[in-house]
């Protein structure tokens, strides 16, 4: 992609209504523009980002065995009747009726209309376990929008449900995804710590948070430090085998690690002094089991191999796939923009033209973004006829891992500059060998 040709509307001055940095980047850099209070448009930039975001979510869901599908942003009031949550819900819920006086709501979550279909096509214990998944958009009617993305009305979610015939199977579906979000998150460049959280209108006994530590998170959270010092890694998984994602579990959350609403003062005061922490957290993600309580109220039943009807169970998992990019910024930014890790990143690299209209430099860097493109790569050529000033201050606040700068000084001794963006170290080379160098370091990110 060309500069010139792409729809990157950056401003100089930061809005107003902006009160916390990602909010104040993403309007800054041109990924979003508010078009009513808690609800964006997400322009080229932004989408980009959320694009592959959602990729690394399908990604990990799928190798755990999840299957996807979509259910629709719009929802019959009587499925949520049938649960009893119609009406105890609260005024998040956007409720409406259609031309023909149906009662009808904008999806806040999905466990009704999943439990129907299930229980519509699934009768024997033969077809579990199961779990089904789908990226959409939400919608809850929150009193105060702020932040951004970070707490809008409209926003994208990844929402999992899983079914299973006993509560062993579907405590094994609750690890199982817990080591998906693990996964999920490392990826992305993100330490998401999962901790023992209140399970408030979805219900059920287990239930932990994925927080991030930010000091704009809306949650206060209490840990042990240590467990700000595991990481999953790139370790094989086999997301069939109880125990071993029954073992990844307790790693990851037999330290102390809890939200406010679920602290207790007296086992923090059991950890050693030095190691207890106190900070902000950003809410990306939640994992419930909840047992048979809406297979029972929406039939979702099926045939034992007694030949007895029983209920499944049933949990839920939910990522806030447009909330991450927030919680990314929040975590990995300067002060002169957005710091993007390299599995998230819109382009791979940024190339700059410091002299746009000089035949040799012109075509070194069209040689460069060619060669990019043939290791599969997707440059952002800053082919405008700007300063260089202007070009660099665009990069760094749109937050390309790394920059190409492309001179005439440089060609003169065979050289391009590569440049980190979180480091802000520069390094020269033949421009074939910083083809090569951006090749490696996306092996197997890109």
């Amino acid at each position: 992609m060309r500069l010139s040709r792409y729809f990157l509307p950056v401003l100089k001055e930061t809005p107003a209504e902006a009160q916390i940095v990602s909010h104040r980047l993403m309007l800054r850099a041109g990924m979003i523009r508010q078009q009513a209070a808690g609800i964006y448009s997400w322009l080229p930039l932004g989408y980009k980002v959320l694009k592959r975001i959602e990729q690394i979510v399908h990604e990990e869901q799928q190798k755990a065995g999840h299957l996807p599908l979509l259910m629709p942003t719009l929802q019959s009031a009587e499925l949520w009747q049938k649960s009893g949550r119609y009406d105890a819900y609260g005024p998040e819920m956007l409720r409406f009726t259609d031309r023909h006086d149906r009662e009808m709501l904008y999806g806040p979550t999905n466990e009704e209309m999943i439990t129907d279909i299930v229980a519509a096509y699934v009768s024997s214990y033969k077809a579990l376990p199961l779990t089904l998944y789908h990226i959409q958009w939400k919608f809850r009617d929150e009193v105060r929008p702020r932040f951004g993305v970070m707490r809008g009305r409209e926003f994208l979610m990844k929402d999992g449900y899983n079914f299973d015939l006993t509560k062993e199977d579907a405590l094994h579906a609750y690890n199982r995804h817990l080591v998906t979000y693990l996964r999920t998150y490392e990826r992305m460049g993100l330490q998401a710590i999962p901790m023992r959280a209140d399970s408030g209108p979805i219900g059920g006994d287990y239930t932990h948070e994925f927080l991030v530590l930010a000091e704009t998170g809306e949650s206060e959270v209490f840990y042990d430090s240590e467990i700000t010092e595991l990481t999953f890694g790139d370790r094989a998984i086999d997301y069939d085998d109880k125990a071993e994602c029954q073992a990844v579990l307790e790693e990851f959350t037999s330290r102390y690690a809890r939200t406010d609403e679920t602290h207790d003062e007296a086992a923090f005061g059991e950890i050693p002094e030095e190691r207890r922490r106190s900070a902000r957290g950003i809410e990306v993600g939640q994992i419930f089991y909840f047992g048979t309580e809406y297979s029972e109220k929406l039939g979702a039943m099926v045939t034992d191999a007694e030949g007895q009807k029983v209920p499944l169970h049933m949990g839920s998992h939910g990522i806030g796939v447009s909330r991450l990019l927030g919680a990314i910024i929040e975590a990995s930014h300067d002060d002169k923009g957005i710091i993007w890790p390299e599995g998230v990143t819109p382009f791979h690299a940024g190339i700059v033209n410091l002299r746009q209209g000089d035949a040799a430099t012109d075509a070194a860097c069209e040689q460069l973004y060619a060669g990019l493109q043939a290791k599969g790569l997707e440059p952002l050529y800053d082919d405008r006829d700007e300063r260089a000033g202007g070009k660099f201050a665009t990069m760094d606040l749109i937050g390309l891992p790394w920059r190409v700068t492309v001179g005439p000084r440089g060609l003169e001794k065979g050289v391009v500059e590569l440049t980190s963006r979180k480091t802000g170290e520069s390094e020269e080379m033949g421009l074939e060998a910083a083809i090569d160098r951006l090749a490696q370091i996306y092996e197997g990110i890109a």
